[in-house]
C-alpha cells in the first residue's frame, strides 16, 4: 500500500464509513485538532525521563487515537457498530487517572493565585504549547458536539487534560529551577 492515495488532492477526505467531506468540515477540524495535539504530547514524552510522567504520556497518547477515530464516524449508527467490536472509548476510570496524576504532582507544587506566563525553559514551552492545543481541541470538539453525538467523557477528558499539562508544566518549571513568572496587571 502506498502512503499516498491522490484521493485527498482537491480538498476532500472520507471519514471512517466511508462518507466524503471537505477537509475544513468541523467534524475533519475536530479530530485533527486531537491528532495535533497528540504529536505535542509525543513532544513532552520526548523531553521527559520522568518515568511515572512518560508512562501517563503514552497512556494519554492511545486516548487520544481513541477520540480521534470516535470524532471521524461518518454517523453515530456507523460508531455504534464498530465500536461494539472494539474497545475505543474514553471511560470514567480514563479521567480518573488524569485528576488522580494532577493531584500527586499539585501536592509537590508551590501554591499559585495568579496565571503563570508561559515559557522559562524548552520543556516548559512545549507543555505550554500542547496545553493551549488541547484548549483548542476542546473548543473544536465543543462545536462539532453540537451537532454529532458522541460520549460527553470526552470534551471532560480534553478539559482535565489540559489541567495536566499544565500541572506537568509546573513540575517542570520546579525540577529545573526555573522561575515561574506571574502575570501581574
Amino acid at each position: 500500500m502506498k502512503i499516498y492515495t491522490k484521493s485527498g488532492d482537491r480538498g476532500s477526505t472520507k471519514l471512517i464509513g466511508g462518507k466524503d467531506v471537505e477537509k475544513h468540515n468541523i467534524q475533519v477540524d475536530a479530530y485533527g485538532s486531537i491528532d495535533e495535539l497528540n504529536s505535542y504530547i509525543g513532544l513532552i514524552r520526548d523531553f521527559t525521563d520522568d518515568k511515572h510522567v512518560k508512562k501517563s504520556l503514552i497512556e494519554i497518547q492511545k486516548n487520544l487515537f481513541n477520540i480521534g477515530a470516535i470524532l471521524a464516524f461518518q454517523d453515530e449508527k456507523t460508531a455504534e457498530k464498530y465500536l461494539k467490536t472494539k474497545r475505543i472509548k474514553i471511560q470514567e476510570e480514563d479521567i480518573s487517572t488524569l485528576e488522580n496524576n494532577i493531584d500527586i504532582i499539585s501536592e509537590k507544587l508551590p501554591k499559585i493565585d495568579k496565571f503563570i506566563i508561559p515559557g522559562g525553559h524548552q520543556k516548559v514551552s512545549y507543555c505550554h504549547i500542547a496545553r493551549s492545543v488541547c484548549r483548542r481541541a476542546e473548543r473544536n470538539v465543543s462545536k462539532l458536539k453540537s451537532i454529532y453525538n458522541f460520549q460527553d467523557e470526552i470534551l471532560i477528558y480534553l478539559n482535565r487534560l489540559s489541567d495536566y499539562i499544565f500541572v506537568i508544566a509546573r513540575k517542570f518549571s520546579i525540577d529545573l529551577e526555573i522561575e515561574e513568572i506571574p502575570w501581574e496587571t
